[in-house]
């Protein structure tokens, strides 16, 4: 069964563009490095709740917008392995400073998951 890493992330709209060609980049990497899969989605249709939502669980603020990303690996050992090289891939050495990255990665949110097929 496969493994995916899933995201959401608080973009200022103003940055999306910015941040768009970082994850362009990621992508690139990702997929070099073996991963199957590497998407990234823009909110579209994703209302505040009254206790739990996308835009509740990044706190976003006025000007923001939800990215949803996730990537797909062959299983949980080969995102390690991936993972690992990604780290340190000096392609993405000014992505890691968080000065320079156009969300705030401190109300980003994610984790990996074992994937299972229900139909």
């Amino acid at each position: 069964m496969s493994y995916v890493d899933g995201f959401i992330v608080p973009v200022p709209t103003r940055k999306l563009n910015a941040y768009l060609k970082l994850a362009k980049l990621a992508s690139k990497v990702w997929k070099d490095h073996g991963a199957l899969e590497y998407v990234e989605c823009v909110a579209d249709d994703v209302q505040k709740g009254k206790w739990t939502s996308f835009p509740r669980s990044v706190k976003l603020k006025r000007g923001e917008t939800v990215i949803f990303s996730y990537i797909v690996y062959k299983s949980r050992a080969d995102r390690d392995r991936i993972m690992k090289k990604v780290m340190t891939d000096k392609r993405l050495a000014n992505m890691m400073d968080p000065k320079k990255m156009p969300f705030d990665g401190k109300r980003m949110i994610w984790g990996g998951f074992k994937t299972k097929i229900v139909s």
